[in-house]
């Protein structure tokens, strides 16, 4: 939504600094954190209307954002998991 801030700080709160040990320490995370951040800070240019592709494109980029977004998200759980078994 406009004017929201989907940095993964901000949609994930809770796991700030397992995000920040993370980048640091598992290329795989580090990829798919680098990759979210990129269509992330495009679907914000289009949304501030910098950009204006069509809405099939700009579609595609918040769905491949949110398919991003669960493979982090299946990540930081498990390692929530491990930490605490």
């Amino acid at each position: 939504m406009l004017g929201e801030s989907h940095d993964l700080f901000h949609e994930f709160p809770e796991y700030r600094d397992r995000i920040a040990e993370l980048k640091d320490a598992d290329p795989r995370f580090a990829h798919l954190y680098d990759d979210y951040h990129a269509v992330n800070d495009e679907v914000e240019r289009i949304e501030l209307q910098i950009e204006t592709p069509s809405d099939t494109y700009t579609e595609t980029l918040k769905k491949q954002r949110l398919h991003l977004k669960d493979e982090i998200y299946a990540i930081l759980r498990r390692a929530r998991a491990r930490e605490q078994a």
